[in-house]
């Protein structure tokens, strides 16, 4: 049967994780530093996990219902993005569960954005959530970090306000981000604030890692900013910041003249995640601020230890977040074919073709967070091999 592809998946980008990670899985003979995929190996809190058990053995969590989300989560959710934001959420009134971050943000471009309307991105920026805009009919515009070799990745302010224009309908952001560990600092915000107020833009905010911050940088929410209460959706996601990757559990935070398109979105596509698994999550997200300093010190740790494995070479230096990411075109090749001579050498990483377009081909993206310090002391020797049997 011949068919033609469906206009909306025209350029839509493979994300390359799965190809690599299956790689890796398939070859059993093969002990690969696994650096592919936003995995971790850091275990959740117990709580969530005893409740989850728990869960699976209760009627009352064998349901849909309540289609939104239940109760209990509701209101964790809207509490934990209140105290970040100091803006005033009820779980009643402003928030809606969803099947992880990703299926959140999702439902909120389709709430939100029309055919056509273009939404602002930085550059590097996660391919999931590009083709997601794009999914949604909208147009992705970027605007890039500024990379500087061994140094933080910073935002280039003057791109971000040249990238709006009057089709521009929301900027979908987030700090850390991903995959460069790129955070936008109060400066940034200031400016964020700014345009969407000025040209009466929404902001969605990905949130998933906002928490995982290093250096003692400060959690800057851009609700709390003059002006953003009434325009910024925030969309959070039980699996970096709370290590319930296999729960897919998120949550959406939004002013209440957008619950209504927000919840028709929901209810059209997945509804909410499984029952057993909302309550650990409230229980894991309730605990989260005892419960997040240890886990983020050993991300810190873990990020110094692939930063001094690649000391000299073109890497950026992230502020936060679970990745890192080194320009290999320096050295004639682009991402894909560093990924194949890495793997040679043991080393499963991704590739970054389709994640930008100043940044993109030319980086290859190393998770740390499913691999521990002492591991992480094999990559260095691994990059060089590579690097060597590229020449």
């Amino acid at each position: 049967m011949q068919r033609a592809r469906p206009a909306r998946l025209r350029h839509i980008a493979g994300i390359g994780v799965d190809r690599m990670g299956s790689i890796a899985d398939a070859d059993a003979t093969r002990d690969y530093l696994r650096l592919e995929n936003l995995d971790t190996d850091i275990p959740p809190d117990p709580a969530a996990v005893e409740r989850t058990r728990r869960a699976a053995s209760e009627d009352a969590d064998n349901s849909y219902l309540p289609f939104v989300g239940q109760r209990r989560l509701r209101e964790v959710a809207a509490a934990h993005v209140a105290r970040l934001s100091g803006v005033a959420y009820s779980g009643e009134r402003n928030c809606v569960i969803s099947a992880g971050g990703l299926s959140g943000i999702l439902n909120v471009l389709l709430a939100t954005v029309e055919t056509g309307d273009e939404v602002i991105v930085t550059d590097p920026t996660y391919a999931g959530l590009v083709n997601r805009v794009r999914l949604a009919g909208g147009v992705p515009r970027y605007a890039p970090f500024r990379f500087r070799p061994g140094a933080a990745w910073a935002l280039d302010r003057g791109a971000l306000a040249a990238a709006v224009t009057p089709r521009t309908r929301a900027m979908l952001l987030m700090s850390p981000s991903m995959p460069s560990g790129g955070m936008l600092d109060a400066e940034d915000w200031r400016l964020v604030a700014e345009l969407c107020v000025r040209h009466d833009l929404v902001l969605i905010l990905d949130s998933a890692m906002e928490r995982l911050v290093f250096d003692g940088a400060p959690v800057i929410h851009p609700a709390g900013l003059p002006g953003m209460a009434g325009r910024t959706i925030t969309v959070g996601s039980s699996a970096k910041e709370l290590r319930m990757i296999g729960w897919r559990v998120g949550w959406i935070v939004a002013p209440e003249a957008f619950m209504p398109d927000l919840v028709a979105v929901s209810l059209a596509n997945v509804v909410v995640p499984v029952g057993i698994a909302q309550d650990a999550v409230a229980t894991a997200l309730e605990r989260s601020p005892a419960s997040l300093p240890a886990y983020v010190a050993e991300l810190g740790a873990r990020r110094d230890a692939v930063a001094a494995q690649l000391d000299g070479l073109p890497y950026g230096m992230p502020r936060g977040g679970w990745s890192m990411l080194l320009r290999v075109s320096d050295f004639g090749i682009d991402g894909a074919a560093m990924s194949q001579r890495l793997l040679a050498e043991g080393v499963s990483a991704t590739p970054m073709a389709g994640w930008g377009e100043t940044h993109g081909a030319q980086y290859i993206r190393f998770v740390y967070a499913n691999e521990p310090v002492p591991r992480l002391q094999r990559l260095g020797g691994a990059v060089r091999a590579a690097l060597r049997r590229a020449a």
